[in-house]
């Protein structure tokens, strides 16, 4: 929109110049507006998408070190984050070296932490991803101990997140992963799907549907891609909005909204 009225503008007041400069301008509120500060300059994507995967592999060794040792479900469900990310052979080994490098037993994350804030730090979406798949990787042994949740919680901070913030979010994650594929056979499914959207029983018809168009905008492939979320793990985004989905239309379905 602000593309048009710059044109528009710099034409009336400067001509073809003014109608150029006007597009560019525009172009630069249009990005903020959709992606936020840290999107404006999209020649910088390339930059942001490189160390928020070598922040991701890092932090992911780093994590599934955090309890003394790596289990065959983090190497499986790190093998499995790597396949549906499509990557080649060369990429595949890179991020394999990442993942040891971060794993190692001196290891500092943070440094790269600080390196992401500096790159990624603007945009909301690639922290709360870079924490959800992190979140993610702990829960894959079905179990999150008080190591990994401390670590997580160190990242958290680093992020800007307070710890209301993180409990909030880990709760989220945690029973959004009980509807993925579609499942909501559990005894108390309609209790986590609320915890899911981040909401209660209590919470009125208008609070929830709130509550579901904010997660599915922030899980929307355009918004991420725009913020530097690598193409390829775009996956990893729509498979969190479809759990997002099931729990909501769990929730509507029992409210007859």
């Amino acid at each position: 929109m602000f593309k048009i009225i710059g044109v528009l503008l710099g034409y009336y007041l400067f001509g073809i110049f003014g109608a150029f400069l006007g597009y560019i301008v525009g172009s630069f509120i249009d990005r903020y507006r959709a992606y936020g500060a840290g999107a404006i300059n999209p020649l910088t994507s390339a930059h942001r998408q490189k160390v928020f995967l070598e922040t991701v592999f890092i932090s992911m060794g780093k994590l599934a070190k955090a309890d003394g040792h790596i289990s065959q479900d983090e190497i499986t469900h790190v093998e499995d984050f790597m396949q549906k990310l499509g990557m080649s052979s060369e990429h595949r080994q890179l991020a394999i070296a990442l993942f040891k490098q971060g794993s190692a037993p001196d290891f500092d994350i943070r440094p790269k932490l600080n390196e992401f804030m500096s790159v990624c730090g603007h945009t909301h979406s690639l922290k709360q991803m870079l924490l959800i798949y992190l979140i993610v990787m702990a829960l894959a042994d079905g179990r999150l101990d008080a190591a990994e949740e401390g670590l997580l919680r160190d990242v958290a901070l680093h992020l800007g997140y307070d710890q209301l913030a993180f409990r909030q979010l880990l709760d989220m994650v945690l029973n959004q992963s009980h509807f993925a594929g579609g499942q909501a056979t559990s005894p108390t499914a309609l209790d986590d799907a609320y915890k899911a959207l981040g909401v209660t029983r209590e919470s009125s018809d208008q609070e929830i549907k709130r509550a579901y168009r904010k997660l599915m905008s922030q899980y929307h492939p355009d918004k991420l891609m725009g913020q530097g979320l690598p193409e390829d793990m775009i996956a990893m985004a729509t498979a969190q909005a479809q759990e997002v989905q099931t729990a909501y239309d769990l929730i509507k379905k029992s409210r007859n909204m």
